[in-house]
């Protein structure tokens, strides 16, 4: 899963390109102030995923809503990337010569006094993902929507390594992804195949 990625003092991933809020009417009125940009850096997305950013802004704005600890006001990006992308990233900022799922670049604190400030980064790597779903027996679009509210609560703080927060973290995520019409991801897959009939 996600791990929170320190960045370090001029690295960043690429700049992502802004796009309109959407997302459902709740999601929206309790998120309209963080502006969401996503970047497109393997053109493989519009293949595998075409409606990537629709799916992508729509679980951003959810585990927004979701979680109390985000902030009214701000911006986030979300990077579609590649598995050679992610493991470059993986390699550099955790040591880890290999791709993972997302990863999640927080941007640090909000300044004193300021009314917005940016959140972060998340990073997807999609053969990972789509491999993950597959073995799963998961829709891709759900898994997406997974690794984004995953990736999105560890921009705002929340963690999994150790208890009561990883709890917590799951909490949000079940509650941001039943909203979406989502099955629970860490079901038993038996209880996955009941709800999905």
């Amino acid at each position: 899963m996600a791990t929170r990625v320190e960045r370090r003092r001029g690295d960043a991933p690429p700049p992502a390109r802004r796009v309109r809020p959407a997302g459902g009417a709740a999601a929206e009125a309790m998120t309209d102030k963080i502006d969401i940009a996503i970047s497109i850096l393997s053109p493989r997305w519009r293949t595998h995923l075409p409606e990537a950013r629709r799916v992508c802004r729509r679980a951003a704005r959810a585990a927004l809503a979701a979680a109390p600890r985000a902030p009214r006001a701000g911006e986030l990006g979300l990077v579609l990337a590649d598995d050679d992308r992610v493991r470059r990233l993986n390699r550099d900022y955790r040591g880890r010569d290999e791709p993972t799922n997302v990863l999640s670049f927080p941007a640090g604190g909000v300044p004193a006094g300021a009314a917005s400030a940016p959140l972060g980064d998340v990073v997807l790597a999609l053969e990972t993902l789509v491999a993950e779903a597959e073995a799963q027996g998961k829709r891709p679009e759900d898994h997406l929507s997974h690794l984004v509210v995953h990736g999105v609560l560890h921009l705002l703080g929340y963690d999994h390594a150790e208890e009561p927060e990883a709890s917590e973290m799951e909490r949000l995520e079940v509650a941001a992804l039943a909203g979406l019409g989502v099955p629970d991801p860490y079901a038993p897959r038996a209880e996955l195949r009941q709800a999905e009939t």
